[in-house]
């Protein structure tokens, strides 16, 4: 839930979300689904395309 709403903040598409990140577009969905185990380089992929630490994306809002 937190990457998807990340992601809508910046008004990105999951297909824009998911080029910033060199991920594939389903993958993407599957993780904002909670339908993926996002590994640790992934996850660095992510924080990187948001310009965030990995503690601010785990941190509840």
């Amino acid at each position: 839930m937190r990457v998807r709403q990340l992601r809508e903040e910046r008004g990105w598409s999951q297909e824009r979300f998911a080029d910033e990140c060199r991920l594939h577009r389903t993958y993407v969905g599957g993780i904002e689904r909670g339908e993926r185990n996002v590994s640790l380089v992934n996850i660095e992929r992510i924080v990187k395309a948001f310009h965030l630490s990995i503690a601010t994306l785990f941190q509840d809002k």
